[in-house]
């Protein structure tokens, strides 16, 4: 690794310890010419996914969509933020484990509804009246009849 400060090619690790939840590694370092110490991360370079779009456009998977679209859903209910983040990072994994380079909109839709479904229906509930284009009240209703449904099952 070379030298922010002087460009020296050559320095050396004095500390390495797991970051970002064991997703990365944070590194001290020390230049061997200047002395300068300076910390460095390393980690798992991702390749970039493409979203298909139901109108057939592709976009790069940006994790702050699915973020800002969960964040909608739970306003005002006893959601925190911390699921929220760990919903947005369990999906973002999820795609990363697939190894596909390109992904329907609808399977990451499916995806959120399923991890809200488990932490707060009236957020699921939410979410899905804006990702299926609830149209009308029976359709809200044959939603609602399938969460209560599954529940009595």
């Amino acid at each position: 690794m070379k030298c922010p400060f002087c460009d020296y090619p050559d320095t050396k690790v004095i500390d390495s310890r797991p970051a970002e939840d064991g997703h990365a590694t944070r590194r001290r370092r020390a230049c061997e010419r200047c002395g300068k110490r300076f910390t460095t991360y390393e980690k798992v370079e991702e390749s970039i996914i493409m979203i298909i779009k139901k109108d057939g456009r592709r976009e790069a998977f940006d994790r702050n969509k699915v973020m800002n679209g969960i964040i909608r859903a739970c306003e005002k209910r006893p959601v925190p933020m911390s699921e929220i983040e760990k919903i947005t990072n369990d999906i973002e994994r999820g795609l990363n484990n697939l190894m596909e380079k390109e992904v329907k909109s609808a399977f990451i839709g499916e995806l959120v509804m399923d991890a809200l479904k488990k932490v707060d229906e009236v957020a699921y509930v939410r979410f899905a009246s804006v990702y299926r284009q609830f149209t009308d009240v029976n359709t809200f209703i044959k939603e609602i009849e399938k969460l209560v449904g599954n529940k009595e099952e």
